[in-house]
């Protein structure tokens, strides 16, 4: 019968090989070649053996990574200069096209800029073992000013703050957003190959709402049908300071209905009530009311969808109410990364 080579065993074969080797000779009193033979080893290899145990115990017998040890893709100077590449610039700022971080954009990167050639997979892998990952961006307009960005978090926003405590006023924050009878389904589980179908009305419709929220956990909002207009937003306005005793900071975005003429106008006409402050231009993401709108976008018709404009209207007033008598949720928006200097 052929005793098969030790070395052709998997490593965690040979290990065991070796465990049961030194347990014959310090178990059972079985002397280096006894061991060796009851084993089908080498005298030779049955004393290199015991001679790690001696020196080393039980560690020395463990298995080990087998074949020759992996070298770096990169030395420390070019890996800084390609992780402040992906991490400080866009490809386009790199010198290449595109905006987003790819594998081929990477190995473009490194073969032009470091002389290193290596196929997408590396790269990838080299991505994978930096904690890199593909992700789904964050949407930004061109327009947007970084600077008055900075401004409004720096200076703008602490000011207002500070001004509505002093006033006792509560500051709210303001956006508006639509639902469609087409918007997507979501996903749903089924058979591989065989695509789910959601049924859908063949007309489309949609509805519009306004909301306002306080990081005190405070929702109000008005659902309407039709388009945004100057007179739809100041019937909202309206409705918020209506019985309020004291005055509303009102945060929002330049949308063409909340700076036509008459809004500044109707704002001035009650001081004591109402200020309005708007947002940077384009920059939607410092908005806390972005994170309701997609809760909403995403549940409101997650049990079954409206098959009219009324019962469309109908589910998302159900789900704007059930999310008021929430305010521990509603303080939840507020910690969103890009809003929670609101908080």
């Amino acid at each position: 019968m052929n005793i098969p080579d030790a070395r052709s065993l998997s490593a965690e074969a040979q290990q065991a090989l070796r465990e049961r080797v030194i347990h014959a000779i310090e178990a059972e009193g079985l002397g280096v070649a006894e061991a060796a033979r009851a084993f089908g080893v080498h005298r030779c290899t049955a004393g290199t053996w015991y001679g790690a145990y001696r020196r080393g115990g039980a560690r020395a017998l463990a298995a080990r990574p087998r074949g020759r040890r992996p070298r770096p893709l990169l030395s420390a100077d070019p890996e800084a200069r390609l992780w402040a590449v992906l991490t400080g610039q866009t490809p386009a700022q790199a010198g290449l096209a595109g905006e987003l971080w790819t594998r081929d954009a990477v190995a473009a990167w490194a073969a032009r800029a470091l002389g290193v050639r290596r196929s997408r997979w590396v790269w990838g892998r080299w991505l994978k073992d930096h904690g890199l990952t593909p992700q789904k961006p964050a949407r930004r307009a061109y327009q947007q000013d970084p600077a008055a960005v900075r401004r409004w978090l720096r200076d703008e926003y602490p000011r207002v703050e500070a001004e509505a405590k002093a006033e006792g006023a509560e500051v709210h924050w303001l956006d508006g957003a639509g639902l469609r009878s087409d918007c997507p389904a979501g996903r749903g589980y089924a058979p591989r190959g065989q695509t789910p179908v959601a049924p859908v009305p063949g007309k489309r419709f949609g509805v519009n709402y306004l909301a306002t929220l306080t990081n005190l956990g405070v929702l109000r909002f008005m659902v309407f049908c039709g388009r945004l207009t100057a007179a739809v937003f100041l019937v909202f306005l309206a409705r918020l300071i209506a019985g309020r005793p004291g005055k509303v900071y009102l945060i929002l975005d330049r949308h063409p209905a909340h700076r036509a003429k008459r809004v500044p106008a109707w704002a001035a006409a009650r001081p004591e009530k109402i200020r309005l402050i708007y947002l940077p231009p384009y920059s939607p993401e410092r908005n806390p009311v972005e994170y309701l709108n997609n809760d909403v976008k995403a549940n409101a018709q997650r049990e079954g969808r409206a098959r009219d404009q009324a019962g469309l209207a109908g589910k998302v007033r159900a789900y704007l109410r059930a999310t008021q008598r929430m305010a521990w949720l509603v303080k939840r928006y507020f910690r969103a990364k890009h809003v929670n200097y609101a908080a």
